[in-house]
């Protein structure tokens, strides 16, 4: 039971002090919260104060900012004003220079038109009084104009005769002097052997029984002959010998070369002559890689295709005009070097050129087109540089000149070709160039005869005293060499020599 009354007790007393102490707890936390409070409320004050004096600063700075900017905004403005001042100023003073210029532009037109005007007036003027000078001296214009240069022609000219024949001889001296240096320089640096051929070659026979064998029964040996050849075997009366006839050099040689080694053989028969071309037509081969091998090297030239130079040494079985057309190719080539080298021009491009210019005529017998074509066709093949192509195109005057190479290798074939003994020619194409040359001279009117002398190099024109005069006789003389120039095709030059003259003959009685 006491127990009891001392539990209870107890709970009593806990919860009696759990009650005080709410209520003391109660009263503590009051009175803090009323220091909070009062510490808070005075924090704001202090953040009242403060943002007060920013607010008064910032005022402050914001007033001292637009009192600025206005100053810097009335600034502007008075620059603004003083530029829009100034260029008022020049819009005046352009609006002022240009209606001068156009006032000056007006006057110019009208002072033009004036002008115009006063130009048809003058020429009106001029129109009328050469009218006036025509009916008073009864000629027209034209006529008086020819009348003038015929009177000053007749009085002086003695003397315009006398300073064109000495501008003439002086300029002509000069010039001949230069050339004949420079040509004589290029010569002198060459010389090459020529040999002559013709269209017949002619094979020594050791008896004259041996002809016999070479036409075989029947003729089978000399047709099996001219047929793997392409020639013809001629076999006359002529002494121990045979003519082989054909127009290629090539298949002439490749004949002669055979029936020589049958001959000494004196085994004849048509399959022993067909053994025997073939062989020969192998050597033949390899004569002309060697022959195109030693031109190369003795022009000095590199770097060229083995094709390009087998066909090259073609040309040592090919003439023109009994010229060799190999070594007329050789010498065209050095011929061509030096004469670059005179001038200046490009020595290696016209080396070329001079030794493929004829490079067509080893293949003309095979391909259509003139020789010239089919040269410039091998060496765009064979990768040529366009220069020696541009070079050699032109020396037949087939093609424009397009370069000083061009010139220069057209004028070392003339020299090449022209040269005492370098060509023959036939007398029927030597009759023909004589008379197309005399008959050029007899289309001028006031020629009376001409005659062509020394082989064509030289014509000698003789005029009617009556009709020519001195100075016109030096302008025929002229105008006949151009016309020369122009219609023929010659190697070398020709020398056009004009006579007039007057014979007076009277009789003693």
């Amino acid at each position: 039971m006491n127990s009891l009354i001392l539990v209870g007790g107890g709970v009593l007393l806990v919860f009696v002090g759990a009650i005080l102490g709410y209520f003391a707890r109660q009263s503590i936390a009051k009175r803090q919260a009323g220091t909070l409070e009062q510490k808070l409320s005075q924090k704001v004050d202090e953040a009242q104060k403060e943002s007060e004096a920013l607010l008064a600063k910032a005022r402050t700075q914001a007033k001292q900012i637009q009192e600025a900017a206005k100053a810097e905004e009335d600034a502007r403005r008075k620059a603004l004003l003083e530029t829009e001042q100034v260029v008022l100023k020049r819009e005046n003073a352009l609006d002022q220079k240009l209606s001068v210029f156009e006032q000056k532009e007006k006057e110019l037109v009208l002072k033009g038109e004036r002008v115009v005007v006063q130009e048809g007036k003058i020429e009106e003027l001029k129109t009328k009084a050469l009218q006036k000078l025509e009916e008073v001296a009864q000629l027209s214009q034209e006529q008086a104009k020819a009348e003038l240069l015929s009177l000053v022609q007749a009085r002086y000219e003695k003397d315009i005769l006398g300073k064109m024949r000495k501008l003439e001889a002086e300029g002509q001296e000069r010039f001949t002097l230069r050339a004949k240096e420079i040509v004589a320089y290029a010569i002198q640096k060459t010389a090459v052997p020529q040999a002559q051929e013709i269209t017949t070659t002619t094979v020594a026979l050791p008896a004259e029984d041996m002809k016999g064998k070479i036409i075989g029964k029947e003729g089978r040996n000399i047709r099996a002959l001219e047929r793997v050849t392409g020639v013809e075997v001629i076999v006359d009366e002529t002494p121990e010998a045979v003519v082989i006839s054909g127009f290629d050099p090539l298949r002439r040689h490749i004949a002669k070369v055979a029936l020589e080694r049958l001959i000494k053989d004196g085994r004849i028969h048509p399959a022993r002559v067909e053994e025997e071309v073939a062989k020969v037509q192998a050597e033949i081969e390899q004569q002309m890689k060697e022959a195109g091998e030693a031109a190369v090297f003795d022009a000095g030239i590199v770097g060229l295709d083995p094709k390009l130079i087998q066909i090259l040494g073609r040309l040592k079985f090919r003439t023109s005009y009994g010229q060799n057309v190999l070594l007329h190719s050789i010498e065209v080539a050095h011929l061509a070097s030096a004469l670059a080298a005179e001038i200046g021009a490009n020595a290696t491009v016209a080396k070329k050129a001079g030794l493929f210019h004829d490079i067509g005529k080893a293949l003309d017998y095979q391909v259509e087109g003139s020789h010239v074509d089919i040269g410039m066709r091998i060496l765009e093949k064979f990768g040529v540089e366009p220069a020696v192509i541009i070079g050699m195109k032109s020396h037949h005057e087939q093609y424009p000149y397009e370069s000083i190479e061009a010139i220069l290798v057209q004028a070392a074939d003339a020299i090449s070709a022209s040269r005492p003994g370098a060509r023959k020619d036939t007398l029927e194409n030597y009759l023909k160039r004589i008379g197309e040359l005399e008959n050029v001279a007899n289309s001028f009117e006031g020629v009376e005869k001409t005659y062509a002398i020394q082989a064509g190099r030289e014509i000698r024109v003789f005029v009617k005293p009556e009709v020519i005069s001195d100075l016109q006789a030096q302008t025929l003389a002229k105008d006949i060499a151009n016309r020369i120039e122009e219609e023929l095709r010659y190697p070398g030059e020709i020398k056009v020599t004009l006579i007039r003259e007057n014979r007076f003959v009277e009789f003693a009685r």
